[in-house]
């Protein structure tokens, strides 16, 4: 029996295998993987598990991208932190789950489940599941942000916000017009509410909109200079770690 196990926690890495280990010594932990990028690379290597072992938030975002992204073949069972709506939502969808932290019993029923499935490989859910799932666990991107302007109070539509960057410890927003305007929250918190599919974190200091990327060039050190509309008098610069994820990123 050969089981990947998809975790980003090293001690709930470590206590699933164990507890695997006491429910069935046979079997053989073939990886433990963090992140759903190294999950792709992985499962896209033409390595065939028998069972797969499955986090939901991993180090970089939601395990289910990795269902999007490419065919997982084997049964899954979900591990989750995740509230009782959330747990509701997996009853509903008849996908099996353990909830954290993980219980022996829970893990020896799930296990159960799975060999009983075997060998008419059945799946613990159907694509129409799946894609209702990934529905419900969408994250909610802002549309639009409120910004003050001394006493005054507007909202800026997600369109229109060319870019954020962060100034001694202050955020700021730029329109695509070139209004500025400071927001009371950090580019940390600005990266998860605002959609990954048109704002990307370049940096430290800049997180941009992909209609506000006008050039891109190749600069020391295999890095990339990004030039911004409107026009910044930074230099900024995309590191060397980050060109792969930056261009895959453009291509979305």
């Amino acid at each position: 029996m050969k089981v990947l196990i998809i975790e980003d926690e090293p001690f709930a890495q470590q206590e699933l295998k164990r507890l695997l280990n006491i429910i069935d010594n046979s079997m053989e932990v073939m990886a433990c993987l963090d992140s759903v990028e190294d999950s792709l690379n992985w499962l896209n290597s033409d390595k065939n598990p028998d069972l797969i072992f499955m986090d939901i938030q991993l180090s970089d975002g939601l395990s289910f991208e990795i269902f999007e992204q490419t065919t997982v073949a084997a049964p899954v069972i979900f591990t989750t932190a995740f509230d009782d709506y959330a747990i509701k939502a997996f009853k509903v969808n008849s996908i099996d789950y353990l909830l954290k932290p993980i219980e022996e019993e829970d893990l020896a029923r799930a296990y159960a489940k799975f060999k009983k499935s075997q060998p008419k490989n059945e799946g613990y859910f159907s694509k129409q599941q799946l894609e209702e799932v990934l529905g419900l666990y969408k994250p909610a991107y802002k549309s639009r942000l409120v910004v003050k302007l001394g006493d005054k109070i507007r909202h800026i539509e997600a369109g229109a916000i060319a870019f954020f960057f962060s100034e001694d410890k202050v955020s700021f927003l730029v329109t695509n017009e070139q209004k500025k305007y400071i927001i009371n929250y950090t580019l940390e918190q600005i990266e998860k509410f605002m959609n990954p599919n048109d704002f990307y974190r370049l940096n430290r200091k800049y997180i941009a909109n992909i209609n506000a990327i006008e050039s891109i060039d190749k600069y020391f050190n295999s890095r990339l200079k990004i030039g911004l509309k409107p026009e910044v008098e930074d230099d900024v610069l995309i590191s060397r770690t980050k060109v792969s994820e930056f261009l895959n990123w453009l291509e979305r």
